[in-house]
């Protein structure tokens, strides 16, 4: 998997200070993307250990609340072994960090076939940018159709559970 920026210090992507990874690779292509050179899934950098040993040394500072995954598209076939290890190496090593991903997917696309990736996040932001309903007064998100699905409430209840 290719990723095309690590920011170690994000305030943008979810709550407090954050570790955000930005994948490559997205067959979406939502008019007014802000990461359109994303899309290549050979954009950027290979991931590789030294790759997650930044993650983890970056998320390990005590003033780091958390990581967020961003595309590009996390969810891409192409892409989902490495974000589930890179996840499920996160959750085992720094366990109180939060995780948020964004995805173009809505929930209710990915709970079949990609739920063991959704139980290493706590925040799911779901569904594709709509340039017909963006919103720049929303937080974390850029149009009125995407959720901030809260993870565990969701996977635990069957219901989705949204964060205002």
């Amino acid at each position: 998997m290719n990723y095309a920026a690590l920011k170690k210090t994000d305030i943008a992507n979810g709550p407090g200070i954050r570790v955000s990874l930005f994948v490559s690779g997205c067959r979406r292509h939502c008019k007014n993307c802000f990461n359109p050179e994303t899309w290549d899934f050979n954009y950027g950098n290979t991931f590789t250990e030294g790759t997650m040993k930044e993650i983890l040394d970056a998320l390990s500072k005590e003033y780091v609340e958390g990581f967020s995954l961003l595309g590009g598209e996390p969810f891409e076939k192409e892409n989902r072994t490495v974000v589930l290890y890179i996840l499920q190496t996160i959750r085992k090593t720094l366990p109180l960090k939060t995780i948020w991903c964004y995805s173009g997917f809505t929930f209710e696309e990915l709970i079949d076939d990609a739920k063991s990736i959704l139980q290493c996040i706590d925040v799911l932001v779901d569904g594709e940018f709509m340039e017909d309903k963006k919103n720049l007064t929303l937080k974390f998100r850029g149009s009125e159709n995407q959720r901030l699905i809260d993870m565990k409430k969701t996977l635990k209840s069957g219901k989705i559970s949204q964060i205002l």
